[in-house]
């Protein structure tokens, strides 16, 4: 069997309100090509929007990759890393206090392309310069942006 490909995701989710219009981006990278995605919700959270960047570039890989996935999210990383999902999983999404978990929908969506492709997970300091972050940022921004301006919010 190859080698898997060595895939870097950047990923990043903004709002504008929490709750309110959202936006979430992806860049995927592969050598020297490059991808971009992003998409919007128009009444979201900031922790969706940042789980469904992860979501979205990951389900973009047609195939099973190693993926070194960065993020300014410790939600997205430190729920994943620490294992705090698999236990709200285990505990019927129910996190250690017995209150439910948030998300669920998304985590269900996230935990098999995990289970999929060998990610590593490495945490940035959003709006600190890093440029891919930043990129990611400006595209989940831009993404809320048009909510707002095309619903009038």
């Amino acid at each position: 069997m190859p080698p898997k490909k060595k895939v870097e995701l950047f990923t990043d989710g903004a709002c504008s309100g929490n709750p309110g219009p959202g936006g979430w981006a992806a860049i995927l990278r592969y050598g020297t090509a490059e991808k971009e995605l992003s998409g919007g919700e128009e009444s979201t959270t900031n922790n969706r929007m940042e789980l469904m960047g992860a979501i979205m570039g990951l389900s973009a890989l047609r195939e099973p990759c190693e993926v070194t996935l960065t993020s300014d999210s410790r939600y997205l990383i430190d729920s994943v890393t620490k294992g705090w999902v698999y236990s709200w999983q285990k505990r019927g999404w129910k996190k250690s206090d017995k209150s439910p978990a948030l998300n669920v929908d998304l985590w269900e969506r996230l935990l098999p392309l995990l289970k999929k492709h060998e990610v590593t997970f490495v945490w940035v300091h959003g709006h600190t310069g890093h440029p891919e972050n930043e990129r990611c940022d400006a595209l989940a921004v831009s993404e809320y942006q048009k909510l707002k301006l095309g619903g009038n919010l």
